[in-house]
C-alpha cells in the first residue's frame, strides 16, 4: 500500500513538474500566438484595401518606401492586439484588482504558507523556540509552547524539502550536524532520500 502511494505521488509530482516547465514560457508563447492568430484572421478582411483594385473607403498604396504595405499592415494589426492585451492587463491589475483574490487563494492552497515549513523556516522557528526555552526556564507555559514548536520543526524534517536542504548542505558545507530538534535517524533518512529530478 505504501509503495503504491509513493509511486502515485512520484507520478503526480513528475506530471506537475512538466506542467510547471510549460508554464514558464506560457505567457510569452500565448501572447505571440494571440498576436499572430488574430493578425492572420483579420488580414483577409482588410487585405483588399492594400491592392490596386481598392475603389471605396480608405485605400492604401501597395508599397511604402519600396516595401510592400502588407508588412506595415500586418505589423499594425499585431501591435494593436498587443496593446489590447496590455490594456486588459492594466484593467485587471489597476481597476478590478482581481490579482489580490487570486493571491489569497494561491496562499490558501500552498501548504508551505499554512502548515508545512520550508527548511529555512524550520531553522528559524527552532532557534527562536530554543532561545525562548533558555531565557524563560521558569515559565512552564512558554516552555510547553516552545517544545510544541520544536516538535513541529522535527515533524518537518521528514519532508522532501528538508532532505534537499541537508543533501545540499552536505555537498556545499561538509556534513550537516544533527540539529537539537531532530534525531540522527531523521538526518540519515534525509541523506538517503532519493531526489528523482536531480538525475
Amino acid at each position: 500500500m505504501t509503495e503504491s502511494r509513493e509511486s502515485d505521488s512520484f507520478f503526480k509530482k513528475w506530471v506537475m513538474r512538466q506542467y510547471w516547465r510549460m508554464q514558464q514560457s506560457q505567457a510569452v508563447v500565448s501572447l505571440l500566438l494571440w498576436g499572430t492568430t488574430i493578425t492572420l484572421l483579420v488580414w483577409p478582411l482588410i487585405e483588399w484595401r492594400f491592392t490596386a483594385g481598392c475603389t471605396g473607403g480608405p485605400c492604401f498604396t501597395e508599397d511604402i518606401f519600396g516595401i510592400s504595405s502588407t508588412y506595415f499592415a500586418l505589423g499594425a494589426i499585431f501591435l494593436t492586439v498587443m496593446f489590447s492585451v496590455l490594456t486588459i492587463g492594466f484593467l485587471y491589475d489597476q481597476v478590478f484588482s482581481l490579482w489580490t483574490e487570486w493571491r489569497s487563494v494561491d496562499v490558501e492552497r500552498n501548504p508551505f504558507a499554512t502548515y508545512a515549513l520550508p527548511p529555512i523556516w524550520v531553522m528559524n522557528i527552532a532557534l527562536q523556540a530554543e532561545v525562548l526555552k533558555r531565557i524563560s526556564p521558569d515559565d512552564e507555559e512558554m516552555v510547553k509552547q516552545a517544545d510544541w514548536c520544536l516538535r513541529w520543526c522535527d515533524r518537518n524534517t521528514e519532508r522532501e524539502m528538508f532532505a534537499r536542504a541537508v543533501q545540499n548542505w552536505d555537498a556545499e558545507l561538509g556534513e550537516t550536524p544533527t540539529f537539537w530538534f531532530t534525531t540522527d535517524e531523521a538526518m540519515q533518512r534525509a541523506r538517503e532520500t532519493k531526489l528523482e529530478d536531480e538525475s
